[in-house]
């Protein structure tokens, strides 16, 4: 039986779905329960090799359920209140520990990853390389001390900023129509922030931040600029896309955009529908080639948190999308590119060793 094609993921949700399962999560997601959009036998069956685990901490109320609103023509979703330091540190540290219990029971078909190297020696012994990252940074204070611990048990991936503001600056909004220019950038502690990033090299994920803060943190940080789950705006005009004078900023510093499979920021109506054509998708990785170049766009699935196309509709769906891709011109080269090997280049690059 041929393999799927092989494909490494900027960004899933797994580790907040199994931290609100029930019963034992981490048998659940290496048998394959069906539950979500992701478990070890459906990656198998996908081509899904390694990726981004993200840490998100949802409010006390949990995250804010948007897709009766997102179904509307227009729409500006109310974001939930900012976590506690404490209370987000409690749930980061669940979810790594998560992480690490599925790499322990997975008789090494899962391997927590922290260089570009372990990443590769993953994917040759056909394991799924997992990179833990933090999507939003509650967990952290002024003091930065909880990055240093974060970034000493394995994390190599932040983004500053969910779409809820927080002490180190301003997330963008569910809003559509919209543009990303919706108000404040970086706090000073975010300079911080960022600074610190940049000389323990933990790769800085733009995904969620507002316009402002996406130009301070172009102006400060001397690594690659990556936004692991985002769309074209030109194609979509969501808040939560990157407009073209930022997909040009992207380019110059050689970073790279994932694309991200939630129908909203596919659709041209912003709507959250699972009846949207893979061809939409390809719209977008077109919009995003003509401007990064193929180097500069890969995958940022946004699994099991996000309403994503029927077509692909879970993680064993992958090889649909590859083969939309195909359909739309893009050679084996150009899909090992957008698949695999444009993350690990600047994971590398951003990483260092």
């Amino acid at each position: 039986m041929t393999k799927p094609f092989p494909v490494f993921d900027g960004h899933n949700d797994l580790l907040l779905r199994l931290n609100r399962g029930k019963g034992d999560p981490v048998a659940g997601f290496l048998e394959g329960n069906g539950a979500g959009q992701l478990d070890l036998p459906r990656m198998t069956a996908g081509g899904f090799v390694g990726g981004l685990f993200a840490a998100f901490v949802p409010s006390p109320e949990g995250k804010v359920s948007m897709n009766d609103q997102m179904s509307r023509a227009r729409y500006d979703v109310p974001l939930p209140p900012i976590v506690p330091t404490a209370d987000a540190m409690t749930t980061v540290t669940a979810m790594f520990a998560l992480l690490l219990r599925v790499e322990a029971a997975s008789a090494g078909r899962v391997r927590v990853c922290r260089s570009v190297a372990d990443i590769r020696a993953a994917m040759a012994a056909d394991a799924v390389a997992a990179v833990f990252h933090v999507e939003g940074a509650e967990a952290i204070g002024d003091d930065l001390d909880a990055l240093h611990v974060l970034h000493a048990g394995g994390l190599r991936s932040l983004g500053p900023v969910w779409s809820r503001p927080n002490r180190f600056g301003h997330g963008v909004p569910f809003r559509f129509p919209a543009t990303p220019d919706t108000g404040p950038g970086l706090t000073d502690a975010g300079r911080d922030l960022v600074r610190e990033c940049n000389r323990l090299r933990v790769m800085i994920d733009l995904s969620h931040i507002n316009e402002a803060g996406f130009w301070e943190v172009a102006r400060l940080s001397d690594a690659p600029l990556v936004a692991t789950h985002s769309n074209a705006h030109a194609v979509c005009g969501h808040a939560r896309n990157l407009t073209d004078r930022q997909l040009d900023a992207i380019k110059e510093r050689g970073g790279v955009v994932g694309l991200n499979f939630a129908t909203c920021f596919i659709r041209p109506d912003g709507r959250v529908d699972v009846d949207t054509p893979l061809e939409q998708m390809v719209r977008h990785v077109d919009h995003l080639v003509a401007h990064l170049g193929i180097e500069g766009v890969a995958i940022g699935s946004d699994f099991d948190g996000a309403m994503i196309p029927a077509g692909i509709k879970d993680v064993a769906g992958l090889p649909n999308l590859v083969g939309a891709l195909r359909a739309g011109g893009y050679d084996d080269d150009a899909l090992r590119r957008l698949c695999v090997e444009n993350w690990l280049s600047v994971l590398g690059r951003t990483w260092g060793g």
